[in-house]
């Protein structure tokens, strides 16, 4: 049953992938996220976050958000940080707070001690914006994690 759920997490998350790709041409900057620590509740979980986005000659932006995932999501973890490249589709028009609103997805992750984990998240305003497919996130605690997610950024 595991392995099936991963196999079709995993088989979304490259469809996704494909389709974002084509349109998120264009690097716009780096999300950094800090979310708090938590425990998985086996069919989901949420978390709170504090976020910087990072545009190239541009001053940082500050975002708070929530971090919700439905499926297999069991353990506990402590604060674990996420950095996200930002793409968007060249014809997105961008500017200061264009990254708000909500981001949905997949996400993977495995925690013994220390951990890594992975996130691909499409969406922000007129769901203009790809969170990188991969994210680099590090994460201490015993975790095993494979679900939806939604990321909302306010």
């Amino acid at each position: 049953m595991k392995k099936t759920i991963a196999a079709a997490a995993a088989a979304i998350m490259l469809a996704t992938t494909g389709a974002a790709q084509a349109d998120a041409q264009v690097k716009v900057g780096v999300l950094s996220c800090s979310v708090e620590g938590g425990i998985g509740f086996i069919i989901g979980s949420s978390k709170d976050m504090e976020c910087t986005f990072k545009r190239s000659g541009y001053k940082s932006e500050h975002y708070s958000g929530n971090i919700k995932k439905l499926g297999i999501d069991i353990g506990v973890t402590g604060q674990t940080e996420i950095v996200w490249l930002v793409f968007s589709a060249s014809s997105t028009k961008y500017g200061k707070g264009s990254l708000a609103g909500t981001y949905v997805g997949g996400s993977a992750e495995a925690t013994i001690g220390v951990g890594l984990g992975g996130n691909f998240l499409v969406g922000g305003s007129n769901k203009g914006f790809a969170l990188q497919p991969w994210s680099i996130q590090g994460q201490t605690g015993l975790n095993y994690s494979v679900a939806f997610a939604g990321l909302t950024l306010e």
